[in-house]
């Protein structure tokens, strides 16, 4: 490894983040870091040109992290300085020894599938937009909406719930969790589709093969709607505008914790053993 970059959304990742820089570059590795430094060496102008890229902070920077990279196919380094870290697995006293590791090429990574969302405006217009671990459709009242999902163009239900989740296996551990949703081995190849709080209580979270599509149109007069990307990308949703769901062609790739498992990380995360 000789080319790689560094991301940092907390502001406590500043030192740190200039710290592994000098650390890396006294070892001959170029250093690129992210778009908040100035001058000529940022990691945005530099994307193509790196071998691996560092995330200094929680799951969020991660997600944040997969739509920057945009379908390349580049390793990514979690540093765990958040509250939760299921994605970003290292510590910070694991930083050197881990990395001393990489620039050696001895790692493992984790393939984690990515979901692709197209956003069909009733209008014609159409946009497209990458997530790691979930879509979600929810109204900002306290009403419910009716969201009429489609799985392989065939009918479904139409949910009257709060809101609706479709999630990676990535994901399982997250808002879909909370909504009821199972845990999911993350390099499996499956689609939770979660409702959130519905009317009907048999509606159940439903598990699909990665190859499906999901298709949802959000029916009634509900004036208050958004599709929430990754926790991060708010879109508005109108009457009869349709949002097709299916697995991307690009995923990303986790480097794997040297000294825990998943099982590890899940039990300490999820505090099973207390």
């Amino acid at each position: 490894m000789k080319k790689i970059g560094i991301i940092t959304k907390k502001p406590k990742a500043v030192p740190l983040s200039g710290e592994i820089a000098q650390w890396l570059a006294n070892r001959g590795v170029e250093v690129f870091l992210d778009a908040d430094y100035e001058g000529e060496n940022t990691l945005r102008s530099n994307i193509d040109k790196i071998e691996l890229l560092m995330v200094l902070g929680g799951d969020g920077t991660i997600l944040h992290a997969a739509r920057f990279l945009n379908g390349r196919k580049i390793p990514i380094l979690g540093i765990n300085l958040g509250s939760l870290g299921f994605l970003t697995e290292i510590t910070v006293d694991e930083i050197y020894p881990v990395m001393e590791d990489i620039i050696a090429c001895k790692f493992e990574t984790d393939e984690r599938m990515m979901l692709s969302v197209d956003v069909i405006k009733k209008e014609g217009e159409r946009s497209s937009h990458i997530v790691l671990n979930d879509v979600v459709i929810k109204g900002t009242t306290s009403r419910l909406i009716n969201i009429e999902t489609r799985i392989n163009k065939e009918h479904v239900t139409t949910y009257r719930a709060d809101g609706l989740i479709i999630a990676t296996p990535t994901g399982s551990t997250a808002y879909s969790l909370a909504a009821g949703g199972p845990i999911l081995y993350p390099t499996i190849h499956s689609i939770i589709v979660s409702p959130i709080c519905p009317f009907t209580l048999t509606n159940r979270p439903v598990v699909i093969p990665d190859w499906m599509t999901v298709d949802v149109n959000v029916k009634g007069a509900e004036p208050n709607v958004f599709l929430t990307l990754d926790g991060q990308v708010n879109i508005k949703l109108n009457i009869a505008d349709i949002v097709e769901v299916k697995r991307a062609d690009s995923c990303i790739y986790l480097i794997k914790s040297p000294s825990r498992s998943y099982f590890d990380v899940l039990r300490t995360r999820l505090r099973w053993a207390e």
